[in-house]
């Protein structure tokens, strides 16, 4: 146990010459000594840290121990206002701090002690020799660059440029390197944990390794991650975001040369796609002031959320953003069903209950275990109708205190209330996807088809009616969410067929009029790529179709044009096709 004397941190250069380490050789604690006196230096610890939450507590509980705390700027002041006693970093180093606080804490005095490898007699001698104390305890974490930069304006970098953190990260990675010897704190949340393992022996030597090794690598991942966000940042200001042009070729050059991935672990999840897989969930650590995002969305009633309920939910949020636009002012109201990541129902509506009524007529045998999302409120006729369905999800922007007490009479359906503003989901906008493969990752953007239908060309000798053309811009917007090759048969603003996911073009066609059945009759058909044969138009017309939209560029095109003007069906061709592997 250390004695209760405290020993000033401002030592002369004389009175440190003789300071003596000495190994107690019961695993490695130190005790510093002043040769000729009977006074014993405390233990060392630096607080300083950007977030406070727990700063306090965690000095009182160091000071219980016999620590002597040393701190910088507004940590002492917070400090010194609870009524600890605390020392300067100043009158340990000797050298004030320079250009309003960019340097404080970069000095032998305060890095040599961090450094030294105790268990080494060289690395002893010289800290003996130098005159420095050890440091036992550290407790660091950095500027908080995400918020700053997404409240920074673009082409004014100075304020955002001073919240890149410098002897911080120096700190905590010196600290870390030297975990055998030091205990680092980057995170709040372990502040208890530190206390305790040290007052089980009342010393740092009774902290284990396993501990020490815990704390370490969660300081270099907080370093890490630090890092990876500055880069992706000053990347996305200095040389362009490839989101925020339309211009394919510019996207590309604005892709970053190293693929840097600034994420932390939101939760452990259940398990993976199968009960034999671990999984997690990360948060994006630039979004951690957003919170309309399906990550950051408050999940309410039944069991935990899946590995595949979140899969299967952001493609559904997709698709119900892709729709959520003003496009469709008469019918402003929409609904996705999705079941194992596919539509099986998509539909716009006068009224909430319109659309989703609409949507489950798609499908509703796929319909059972599915995840639902509406981009408004959920209303309560929409919850009475729900009711008897079994959903493993239901997303909205919100839900009515009635709808949300039928809803929740199931105890395994969950609800999840995505912040939106003015109570409607914002469209989706232009995103970066990153996609793994054995060996490396493959990097795209993303975003809803924008097809200009005045420029399409009419392929055949019918044309297609405005209304049909409707049907077009509403079923492209489906097909682009469905797993390739996909069809989709659209009545007015609902599908009533989906054929996802087929190795073979035509089987998809015959999946997605099989499960229209008699709605196919006079429907809209969407293909997410060009018929290679005829035959698909072949199953088509025999179904009742009456007009295709497609992308077109076969070699067998005219064939094709062919079946479809010997059957009476409108074709358009959109030279935009939408693969979704």
């Amino acid at each position: 146990m250390w004695p209760d004397q405290s020993r000033s941190g401002n030592f002369s250069a004389r009175r440190l010459s003789r300071i003596i380490l000495d190994l107690n050789g019961k695993g490695g604690e130190w005790a510093m000594r002043m040769s000729g006196t009977d006074g014993v230096l405390r233990p060392r610890a630096l607080l300083s840290v950007f977030n406070k939450n727990g700063i306090v507590e965690f000095a009182q509980g160091l000071a219980k121990l016999g620590f002597e705390i040393l701190s910088t700027g507004g940590t002492a002041r917070v400090l010194r206002e609870s009524g600890l006693q605390v020392t300067d970093v100043t009158d340990v180093t000797g050298h004030p701090e320079c250009f309003d606080g960019r340097v404080k804490s970069l000095h032998p005095a305060i890095h040599a002690p961090l450094l030294a490898r105790l268990d080494r007699a060289d690395d002893r001698d010289g800290l003996a020799e130098l005159g420095y104390a050890p440091i036992q305890v550290v407790a660091v974490n950095l500027y908080d660059f995400a918020k700053a930069a997404s409240q920074a304006e673009k082409g004014k970098d100075d304020s955002l440029l001073e919240m890149i953190d410098i002897g911080g990260p120096t700190l905590v990675r010196a600290s870390a390197k030297n975990h055998k010897h030091v205990i680092i704190a980057s995170d709040p949340s372990r502040y208890s944990d530190i206390i305790d393992a040290i007052s089980q022996t009342q010393s740092t030597d009774g902290v284990s390794l396993e501990l020490r090794r815990e704390l370490a690598l969660a300081a270099f991942e907080h370093t890490a991650t630090y890092d990876s966000l500055i880069a992706n940042v000053l990347h996305s200001r200095w040389n362009g975001d490839s989101i925020e042009t339309s211009d394919v070729d510019q996207q590309a050059l604005r892709f970053p040369n190293e693929l840097l991935v600034s994420s932390s672990k939101q939760s452990i999840l259940r398990y993976g796609e199968n009960a034999h897989q671990a999984a997690a969930i990360y948060r994006d650590s630039i979004t951690d002031e957003i919170n309309d995002t399906l990550v950051s969305a408050k999940v309410e009633g039944g069991k935990e959320m899946s590995y595949n309920n979140y899969a299967d939910a952001d493609a559904c949020l997709r698709l119900c953003r892709s729709l959520s636009t003003d496009e469709w002012p008469k019918t402003p109201h929409v609904c996705i069903i999705v079941k194992h990541n596919n539509p099986c129902g998509a539909a716009l509506g006068k009224t909430q209950l319109e659309a989703y009524q609409a949507a489950l007529a798609s499908d509703s045998e796929s319909a059972f275990g599915s995840i639902i999302c509406f981009n408004e409120p959920v209303e309560k006729d929409t919850a009475e109708a729900l009711k008897p369905l079994f959903i493993e999800v239901l997303m909205a922007p919100g839900f009515s205190e009635e709808a949300k007490q039928i809803l929740t009479e199931k105890q395994n359906r969950r609800l999840l209330t995505l912040e939106s503003e003015n109570d409607r989901l914002a469209p989706l906008s232009r995103t970066l996807v990153r996609k793994p493969i054995e060996g490396g990752w493959l990097l795209q953007t993303e975003e809803p088809p924008i097809i200009d239908f005045s420029k399409a060309k009419t392929a055949t000798s019918l044309i297609p009616t405005e209304q049909q053309i409707d049907s077009m811009r509403f079923g492209v917007r489906v097909c682009e969410q469905v797993k390739s090759n996909a069809i989709v048969l659209v009545q007015g603003t609902a599908t009533v067929g989906i054929g996802p996911g087929q190795t073979s073009r035509v089987e998809a066609v015959r999946i997605a009029t099989r499960r229209a059945g008699d709605r196919s009759e006079g429907s809209v058909l969407v293909s997410d790529a060009f018929f290679p044969f005829k035959d698909g138009i072949e199953q088509a017309a025999a179904a009742g179709v009456s007009a295709i939209v497609q992308p077109g560029g076969s070699i067998r095109d005219q064939e094709v044009i062919d079946e479809a003007d010997a059957h009476g069906i409108a074709m358009l061709f959109t030279g935009h096709r939408l693969f979704r592997h």
